[in-house]
């Protein structure tokens, strides 16, 4: 990339940054909140302590592994918002594996292991289940992820109700908790197990390096940029679409399986918690690139975690974190349009 070109983007996204804070602030303003104070209070809420800090990093976990896996599928040129649904799949796998192991008499790191890996397998399969509605029924990916989704929460609620109900009690608290034993450690009197962060870390460095570094991601980012001509270079197009489809739903099932054994330890209606969405604005401001995301996704987390502070402190909703996210993504989108035009060259009449 040319020095002018990667000066000027860097200053468009420092002007869309600045933008989305303004749009934000006026947004305070019209409520008559004081917006100084606000900021205050979610750097506050989310970086005031260690234990804020901790619980920041417990939300950044499975947003790391759903970007991640995003990642993969966009760079095959694919909107898999089916996302949502893959963790919950994911989360549902794990709980099922729990339950399954819970009475067999493995040892307790085994039984979290194949939770696990259930999760993964839980997520992968129900994205492969979308990129065969693309590929063989001609459903397209943003559709037929939108439906699973609903068919993955209708599938919770129905579980959490149903056979694998509280004995006596309907509640949308979810299924009994798993005893601690079958939970992945966590550091002393916090809620952040080391082993989550492990995870995540190792999820997002095997995007980064399949993505970057290999082959495979060569020919993904070919059949993203232009399948018709990925097919006639000999590219395998709708195998590797799959592929992607596989990985993303693979990451997103463990960001399930981590909320199953490491944040709620049991099955919860909500158990997505929307971070599947919330990986798609952060895949969309880092412009579908690993480089930055995890830092990124950690100021997303830390907006999320610290705008719990609002309601409590200043009688404001914590939505206001989801505003200042969306403006983000929303300014950002738009400076790159603008940027784009003008690198476009401009053809004189007459040429």
């Amino acid at each position: 990339m040319r020095p002018g070109v990667g000066v000027s983007g860097v200053a468009l996204r420092l002007g869309a940054v600045l933008l989305a804070l303004l749009f934000t602030t006026g947004i305070l303003l019209v409520a008559g909140a004081p917006p100084l104070e606000a900021y205050r209070q979610i750097v506050v809420g989310s970086l005031g302590s260690v234990k804020k800090i901790t619980d920041v990093l417990v939300a950044w976990v499975p947003l790391v592994l759903a970007t991640s896996g995003l990642l993969v599928t966009f760079a095959a040129g694919l909107w898999n918002i089916g996302i949502e649904g893959q963790i919950t799949l994911g989360a549902i796998f794990t709980t099922g594996a729990l339950r399954l192991t819970m009475d067999s008499g493995l040892p307790p790191a085994v039984a979290i292991a194949a939770g696990l890996l259930a999760g993964i397998l839980g997520g992968a399969l129900w994205a492969l289940l979308a990129g065969l509605l693309k590929a063989y029924g001609g459903v397209n990916e943003i559709f037929g992820g939108l439906g699973l989704n609903f068919v993955a929460v209708a599938l919770s609620v129905w579980l959490i109700f149903g056979p694998w109900g509280r004995p006596g009690v309907a509640s949308m608290s979810g299924t009994e908790p798993f005893p601690d034993s079958l939970s992945l450690p966590a550091l002393a009197g916090l809620r952040l197990s080391p082993w989550a962060v492990l995870l995540a870390v190792g999820g997002f460095a095997l995007v980064f390096f399949l993505l970057q570094g290999t082959y495979f991601g060569l020919r993904l980012k070919a059949v993203g940029k232009n399948p018709r001509a990925a097919f006639v270079l000999g590219i395998p197009t709708v195998r590797y679409m799959l592929l992607a489809f596989v990985l993303c739903g693979g990451l997103g099932g463990a960001a399930g399986a981590v909320q199953v054994t490491a944040v709620y330890h049991r099955l919860i209606p909500a158990i997505s918690s929307g971070y599947g969405y919330l990986g798609l604005m952060v895949a969309m401001l880092v412009n579908y690139q690993p480089t930055w995301m995890p830092l990124v996704a950690f100021f997303f987390a830390a907006l999320n975690i610290g705008s719990i502070q609002l309601p409590i402190v200043l009688k404001l909703d914590s939505s206001l974190a989801g505003v200042l996210q969306g403006a983000l993504v929303l300014f950002v989108l738009g400076m790159e349009g603008v940027r784009r035009r003008l690198r476009r060259p401009r053809v004189r009449v007459g040429e």
